[in-house]
């Protein structure tokens, strides 16, 4: 059994529905409580709690301290390729598109990754537009093999894998895979998934088991905020958190919230989500997950980043590039989307220091066993 097998989204329409009528007496017993049901977690997203988010921010902000301390981990995402035959509506890497494509050689992966290394960074993120032909499995592990030579912890964004692929993938030295499911809405992910393997709604929500069974050991999720409700993805994020929490309990969670930036395609989103949305979208998650990573890209602008790093970020990226061979050689392929907070590493570090945290670059040792099943239902 997977998670698609269990997902009813009947029941989030419902909560979201039951979210409208809370009050202030539901967020404080969901408070209480711990949200551990769907029911507290709807309670934290209704207009009852949009109204006590200094309260939750304060609450958030403790529960982050108390159990990662003041430290913020630092990472960079490093494009290996912007080819795609996916036809996705808000995405720059979209099949069709006229902009500059580029798969990565493998020294030019290397030379990237050392770039980065260079700057500090020892935790990378390999991201890839989807092509099997440019970027099969055989060259993902290739390019995790190298790039695991240069930085302690290398993750995974790229298309949705078989459990075979994934243990490649962990062979090689990959320590997390990274997989969003843009909308948790079937409805809406058809209208915005026009063609290729991404169209299938269903495999895709079940990959991140898939890389569990192979030995994964760091599992990111998350919506692609402007696609459907806030509220919708929010709790649907929240079920799917909740059942990998118990399924796949020997990996660690990692959250993000990302919101639509400008791309090529000139993408507007139907149901934009607002700062203070997002805000209560940080705060329910890192109340009702307390050990799981909550991750913050440079999707976000500075001031905005600087102000939600206290709520419960535990990681952030830094000096990013969405641009295939973007670091070592920039301005030869196209970018997938706009970056907001272009802060390079030394900015972006001594800003973390003087709000009182301390940036990390490594906060990973390795330790290598066997893969492991994930737990049965």
């Amino acid at each position: 059994m997977a998670f698609s097998d269990v997902f009813d989204t009947s029941l989030i329409h419902d909560a979201v529905e039951r979210s409208v009528y809370a009050r202030t007496g539901d967020v404080r017993d969901a408070l209480a409580v711990g949200v551990q049901t769907l029911e507290a977690a709807a309670a934290l997203c209704s207009p009852a709690a949009g109204a006590m988010l200094e309260e939750m921010a304060q609450r958030a902000h403790a529960s982050t301290v108390e159990r990662f301390g003041n430290t913020v981990a630092l990472y960079a995402p490093l494009y290996l390729s912007n080819h795609c035959v996916c036809t996705c509506t808000y995405c720059g890497f979209s099949m069709g598109l006229d902009i500059k494509r580029k798969t990565l050689r493998i020294d030019e992966v290397i030379r990237e990754a050392r770039t980065l290394g260079q700057r500090g960074f020892r935790n990378i993120l390999l991201v890839s537009a989807e092509h099997p032909k440019h970027v099969n499995a055989e060259y993902l592990a290739q390019c995790v093999a190298e790039t695991k030579r240069i930085a302690q912890y290398v993750g995974l964004e790229v298309a949705a894998a078989e459990t075979e692929d994934y243990r490649k993938y962990v062979a090689a030295g990959c320590d997390g895979v990274v997989l969003y499911q843009e909308t948790y809405d079937p409805a809406i992910y058809a209208q915005h998934h026009l063609g290729g393997p991404k169209k299938s709604y269903r495999p895709r929500l079940d990959a991140l088991e898939r890389a569990a069974r192979a030995g994964v050991r760091h599992l990111g999720i998350g919506a692609l905020l402007g696609l459907a409700d806030w509220r919708f993805e929010a709790l649907a994020l929240f079920a799917h958190a909740r059942y990998l929490e118990k399924q796949c309990w020997r990996s660690q969670i990692n959250i993000s919230f990302p919101r639509i930036n400008p791309s090529a395609g000139d993408f507007a989103p139907a149901q934009p989500v607002g700062d203070a949305q997002l805000v209560q979208l940080m705060c329910l998650f890192r109340i009702a997950f307390p050990t799981a990573g909550i991750v913050l890209s440079t999707r976000e602008p500075a001031a905005l980043r600087d102000a939600l790093l206290p709520v419960g970020v535990t990681h952030m990226s830094a000096g990013s590039s969405t641009e295939p061979g973007g670091y070592a050689a920039p301005g030869n392929a196209g970018e997938q989307f706009q970056l907001e907070d272009k802060r390079d590493v030394d900015a972006m570090s001594q800003r973390v220091r003087e709000l009182g945290y301390e940036p990390v670059f490594k906060d990973w040792a390795e330790m290598r066993s066997a893969p492991y099943p994930v737990a049965a239902p």
